[in-house]
């Protein structure tokens, strides 16, 4: 059935892609708030660092488990219910973490129902988007919402951290609550449930294309989420990626994108100073990454993760002998900017490439999945480095040396032959 029609035509997947990139622009501000709030709750409440790491660590790995099963429930119940009732629940956590009080808050608030609300708007959000609307141009439409969090990152936190720096940490939480609540409406208002909604057919697609069945769609959505799990665990090409995809967390917004301004507070930088140097990073990222997605559908993306993450570990275990001068900094912001999530399109590409479009998104969902886990296990990690060494050094080396091992596993990935056979489609 048409719901009703739309301008542009085929081209109108790219206003869907336009408000998914708000959406997931959003989401990656509420994740990365901890970093800016870090300092300003030690200072309200004596929280000390490996607490409020602790707390975002818990919200950056339920943001990765809940994936997994949103994109599962994305095809049982809908695109639009998931993403409307996720954005309500993100919009309600921060805004109730202004009544906090006690570190059990902070968990609750900001690590509970910020992590399970941002999971469905998160990477498989973009692979779900890519695969139900487009037919061509996947890699360079993945690596545009890759750079969602990129943009993020130069929208958001100078914003917060200027906003922390005069006001504490609720101006943050405020900021951050009201912007998720304005993407409702436009959620509500300009996102089909697929491109057959509307009468249209996936960008790129003849006229008679008809998208693949996702199993998902039938049954119990839970029941078959872990079962392709279980089926997807039982080759080499999920566990190199899953693995590649958990260093990749490790390095980036685990450590990086929580532990940097605090480390820069340390060698006498200001928040705001910092924040510019993380939105410097994304500029460059979101060159980067759209630049990723474009090489993506041209090259073999195994030797493009082999060389991402090659440069980002050497940039991680540069920056600790920078000196943190300005122009040493700079350098840094720019080599370890312009691979930021660059790693994204290369791997939603092999996970689709070894699973299949219909099952491709939820195995990417589990292999973001690792990705959380290792940002998750980076957060805490960081946090508690600090407390026992009094400094960040050895965990930023630490991490620079488990993105060269990655880089070596990413060239071992062969998805020549199909991981697993395909579920047959109901009749």
């Amino acid at each position: 059935m048409i719901a009703q029609s739309r301008p542009f035509g085929q081209r109108y997947a790219f206003v869907v892609v336009a408000v998914i990139f708000l959406c997931l622009l959003i989401a990656a501000g509420l994740r990365s708030a901890p970093a800016v709030m870090m300092l300003p709750l030690e200072d309200s409440f004596g929280w000390r660092r490996d607490v409020v790491s602790l707390a975002a660590g818990v919200g950056i790995l339920l943001y990765g488990l809940t994936g997994p099963f949103a994109a599962a429930l994305m095809e049982r119940i809908g695109l639009r219910r998931t993403l409307l009732a996720s954005l309500v629940v993100m919009s309600a956590s921060t805004a109730l973490s202004l009544l906090m009080t006690k570190p059990w808050h902070l968990f609750i608030t900001w690590g509970v129902f910020s992590g399970i609300g941002s999971g469905a708007v998160a990477s498989v959000l973009g692979a779900t988007i890519v695969n139900r609307w487009f037919k061509t141009n996947r890699g360079l439409v993945m690596g545009l919402m890759s750079a969602s969090s990129a943009t993020g990152l130069l929208v958001f936190l100078p914003l917060l951290a200027a906003l922390a720096q005069s006001g504490g940490w609720k101006p943050v939480a405020v900021a951050v609550a009201v912007a998720t609540a304005c993407l409702i409406p436009l959620v509500w208002l300009l996102v089909p449930e697929r491109p057959a909604s509307i009468g249209m057919v996936r960008y790129g697609a003849e006229l008679d294309d008809v998208p693949p069945t996702p199993p998902a769609s039938q049954g119990n959505f839970l029941a078959h989420t872990l079962n392709t799990l279980r089926r997807a665990a039982g080759t080499r090409v999920f566990w190199y990626l899953f693995a590649t995809f958990f260093v990749c967390g490790f390095t980036t917004n685990g450590l990086v994108g929580t532990h940097l301004i605090a480390f820069c507070g340390d060698m006498g930088i200001g928040e705001v100073q910092a924040a510019g140097l993380l939105s410097m990073m994304g500029i460059f990222d979101l060159i980067g990454t759209t630049l990723s997605g474009w090489l993506t559908d041209r090259f073999d993306p195994r030797k493009l993760l082999g060389f991402y993450y090659a440069v980002r570990g050497l940039s991680l275990i540069y920056l600790p002998y920078s000196g943190f001068s300005a122009v040493s900094l700079i350098i840094f912001a720019v080599l370890y900017g312009l691979d930021w999530i660059a790693t994204v399109p290369p791997t939603l590409r092999l996970a689709n490439e070894a699973f299949g479009d219909r099952s491709g998104p939820i195995v990417f969902g589990w292999i973001v999945a690792g990705h959380q886990i290792g940002a998750a296990s980076a957060a805490a990690f960081g946090g508690t480095m600090r407390e026992l060494q009094g400094n960040y050094q050895l965990a930023f080396l630490i991490a620079g040396m488990t993105a060269i091992a990655a880089a070596c596993i990413s060239l071992l990935i062969n998805t020549s032959r199909p991981a697993f056979d395909p579920e047959p489609q109901a009749a």
